[in-house]
């Protein structure tokens, strides 16, 4: 297995994985050839920043062109040589069932809020497009695998490569993955209308490290994993993190930034400046407000125009006044919606202009054709106010943006004549719905459904005084200049380490079969427990003790009152007729239940309540740990639980002789977690001054005595055993919740240093135990096979009745086979109570009758010479 420190020690590199590379395509119309540049404007090349000098970066992803199939090899050789891109070629059909069908039709609209209620809004969900995503997403792998992932860090980027995670994971069990995702993530309510919920989830959760824009992305990605897959979160210092099958994945909050290099290069282009000129000679005696959007559905543009007429409706005062320049950049995609959105938009500037415009002035620009980034550069400088209200969009990096261009760079105000040391000014008006919106905390943030708010909030930007307009462009400018693309890139990369710190420190076990392939990570010291090492310490030994958990262990968790079947109680019948043993049933229920389902087990010991009620077997009396006997705290903590009951819907509250419990598995998974944060910390107020311990297990809250807990039986049983001269050389502790973490860590403090200890847990799940089983079932046939007879052990070894004889002799030859016996069952793993020395048959039939069993057993003649 290889070591941390051997990983450590290997280059670092960096493989980031995206649907496009990074790449400008364009083929010579003349001679076919294709050239190649790099796309600086794109967030893959921008990350680089991030790095140190020393990082091999590798680009793997689909190319922005259709390459003919024989140069495909070509040319992929050359762009690994030339940029460090590996691309991923799909066929166009694929490509299109996958992009533009599952990727836009399915994941796009969805993760935007838009659900396909009828076949005119939206599409109805396709198999066959969910294929497509499967298999280019399995091609994506291959090329990944090609370029060796075993050394790199692997970072993947946005929706439509969900489900690679998994596909990688099941490959290679140490991949160290992190996935970002630039779209909005959506609630669950939305969510868990997608057929394939399960499967994008687990890829995801495959991941080391999931990063998210905002924490609203964040928190609807965590309500989905807990109400869909059951799984809980928590945060360590600072850290969120999910513990998935033993491994602990981040997640990861911080919105991108905008490469600030970049930006003020092109502010400092002379055909920025002269841009700039031009625009303000333009609309000179005008204010300019600017909106840079997608043409899409979710842009708001048309929102935003009306919000505007409402202005200039209410203000007659702006009319001439003001121009609004809206620049729609090129729909990614096309369909009936993005028709539909082109339409309204141009019909409502039409009508604005219609209304308000005269002959010199169109309170509307509108710009619908590609321009140049300078020039939308040139936009952002001269505008006084940007309005950026998308119904619901991931980033959005136009405020950014805007904020940087109106700080502007000295070779800009020289060019411009602007006096040095002159203090900058900016405006925003942002939709609450977009992924910039947290971070920019001097933005007037508006809902984007309310025209007249969205309209009061332009003329509130617009009336501003400039020391106010001051104040906020500098908060948003420090921000935006601190927090760029290299920083964003730095800290995720900072953190995808320190969450892939300790892959070679687990062990690491494959489950599941497809997309619900998962990995299960656990310490290297934790196995299975098998029936044999279990079973030769049991046979050998003279003192037994036996701790067992019922709920979860003995019987599957199904209702509050589940009964012990009868296969259950035979087990424990047989473990208890041995003298030899000492079993404890270890429960967390109260004392009249076990008492009634145990009345049959004579001999078997009960610690009802997790400790605080224990007897040693059935005609014994209750004994209860040596502490005062005060329950008026219950007086105290019910009513508060009663108030808590009442408000979450299926709660309810458990009423047991020396404890508590507000259970609430019943209720909503998100409601109930966090009303039991709350009641815990309710408890631990009022209860501050009470000898009780206010604890929190799976779908409970408890109250119980201070000292009461299975670990306390545990070391009770111990120490009464070895007062008695009887120290236990064998100990088996079977388990499956958090209360059984006590008994385990006490069992490792108390037993006796020559006893052979069994400490397992029910589910394969980190654990202070050091083995576990899968299942009730499986702990049912160890027990089973700990109970049976040594007599019983030959008889289903052998499949007949052992000979018996009267006499008490036994020859030499008898003894000798038995030991050869004996050897061969523990070969074979048969379990044996003690080795067999030999057969109680008389000298006549000794010969026959051994090696008759001999034979059987091993099918052949045996050669004992020695």
């Amino acid at each position: 297995m290889t070591t941390e420190a051997q990983s450590s020690a290997c280059p670092k590199r960096k493989i980031i994985v995206a649907n496009q590379l990074p790449l400008h395509a364009q083929q010579d119309t003349s001679s076919g050839r294709w050239s190649f540049s790099l796309d600086q404007d794109s967030i893959l090349v921008q990350l680089k920043d991030g790095f140190s000098s020393d990082v091999e970066v590798l680009y793997v992803g689909c190319l922005k062109a259709d390459i003919d199939p024989s140069e495909q090899e070509g040319i992929a050789q050359r762009l690994l040589e030339e940029f460090k891109c590996v691309p991923t070629f799909l066929p166009p059909d694929l490509q299109a069932k996958f992009y533009h069908g599952f990727c836009k039709q399915h994941l796009w609209p969805l993760f935007h809020y838009m659900l396909p209620l009828c076949e005119d809004y939206g599409n109805r969900f396709d198999r066959s497009l969910w294929q497509a995503y499967v298999s280019v997403n399995m091609i994506f792998a291959n090329k990944i695998l090609e370029v060796n992932p075993d050394d790199a860090y692997v970072w993947i980027h946005d929706y439509h490569l969900m489900i690679l995670p998994t596909i990688l994971r099941e490959r290679y069990h140490h991949v160290k993955l992190g996935f970002f995702l630039h779209s909005p993530f959506p609630s669950s309510e939305i969510y868990r209308t997608l057929p394939v919920r399960d499967e994008i989830l687990r890829g995801l959760l495959n991941s080391d490290l999931i990063g998210f824009h905002t924490f609203d992305y964040a928190r609807h990605f965590l309500s989905c994993c807990s109400r869909m897959l059951g799984l809980d979160y928590e945060s360590k210092r600072g850290y969120i993190g999910l513990e998935y099958y033993g491994r602990t994945v981040s997640i990861k909050i911080l919105p991108v930034g905008v490469h600030m290099g970049q930006l003020a290069s092109l502010l400092n282009l002379p055909e920025t400046s002269a841009r700039v000129k031009e625009i303000q000679e333009q609309f000179k005696g005008r204010t300019l407000i600017l909106g840079v959007d997608d043409m899409d559905i979710f842009k708001g543009i048309s929102l935003k125009l009306l919000a505007v007429e409402r202005l200039l409706d209410q203000h007659s005062d702006l009319q001439g006044q003001i121009v609004m320049v809206q620049i729609a950049n090129p729909a990614r995609t096309s369909g009936k919606d993005i028709d539909e959105a082109k339409r309204e938009t141009y019909a409502t500037a039409e009508r604005i202009n219609q209304r308000f415009g005269y002959p010199g002035y169109e309170p509307v620009v509108l710009i619908d054709k590609p321009i140049h980034l300078y020039e939308k550069i040139s936009f952002y400088v001269v505008a006084e106010c940007c309005i950026v209200n998308p119904v619901r969009d991931g980033m959005n990096l136009v405020p950014y943006k805007y904020v940087v261009c109106r700080q502007g760079t000295q070779q800009l105000d020289e060019a411009m004549c602007v006096a040095p040391g002159t203090r900058k000014e900016s405006m925003l008006v942002v939709s609450e719905f977009i992924g910039c919106s947290p971070s920019l905390s001097g933005a007037i943030r508006v809902n984007p459904w309310n025209i007249d708010a969205v309209a009061d909030a332009i003329k509130s930007a617009l009336t501003s005084c400039l020391t106010e307009k001051h104040m906020r462009h500098e908060k948003h400018y420090k921000y935006v200049s601190s927090h760029d693309v290299a920083y964003w890139a730095r800290s995720f990369d900072q953190d995808l380490e320190r969450a892939c710190r300790d892959h070679f420190n687990k062990r690491c076990w494959g489950i599941g079969f497809g997309l619900g392939f998962r990995i299960m990570a656990l310490s290297p010291s934790f196995r299975k427990l098998s029936d044999e090492p279990v079973s030769y310490g049991y046979r050998r030994t003279k003192r037994r003790a036996i701790f067992l958990d019922y709920d979860g262990t003995m019987t599957p968790q199904l209702t509050a009152r589940a009964a012990p079947s009868p296969e259950v109680i035979a087990v424990l019948n047989g473990l208890c007729s041995d003298p030899k043993n000492t079993v404890f049933i270890v429960s967390g229920r109260g004392r009249a239940s076990l008492s009634r389902w145990f009345s049959s087990c004579v001999q078997l010991g009960i610690a009802a309540e997790h400790g605080y009620f224990m007897r040693w077997h059935r005609d014994s009396e209750w004994e209860s740990p040596s502490i005062p006997v005060d329950f008026d705290w219950k007086q105290i903590a019910e009513p508060v639980m009663k108030v808590y009951t009442e408000t979450t819907d299926g709660s309810s509250i458990e009423v047991k002789e020396s404890a508590l419990v507000w259970h609430h598995g019943n209720a909503d998974p998100d409601f109930g977690s966090c009303q039991a944060k709350e009641l815990l910390d309710h408890l631990e107020s009022v209860l501050a001054n009470e000898p009780v311990m206010v604890t929190r297990g799976q779908h409970i809250v408890e109250v119980k005595p201070q000292g009461v807990g299975k670990g306390w039986v545990a070391a009770r049983v111990l120490s009464t055993m070895s007062t008695k001269g009887e120290p236990p050389d064998f100990i088996l502790c079977i388990g499956d919740d958090r209360s059984d973490e006590d008994m385990f860590e006490s069992i490792s403090n108390a037993a006796p240093s020559s006893a052979e200890v069994f400490a397992c847990t029910v589910g394969r799940k980190p654990s202070k135990a050091t083995y576990y089983l899968n299942d009730t079932e499986e702990v049912i046939r160890l027990l089973e096979s700990l109970a049976i007879t040594p007599d019983e052990s030959l008889q289903q070894a052998f499949g007949q009745e052992l000979p018996v004889c009267s006499s008490a002799l036994a020859c030499q030859l008898c003894l000798h086979i038995g030991n050869i016996v004996n050897i061969v069952l523990v070969g074979l793993r048969i379990p044996m109570s003690k080795p067999v020395q030999h057969f109680d048959v008389c000298p006549s039939v000794c010969w026959t009758k051994n090696w008759t069993l001999l034979l059987k057993m091993v099918g052949g003649p045996l050669d004992i010479k020695q």
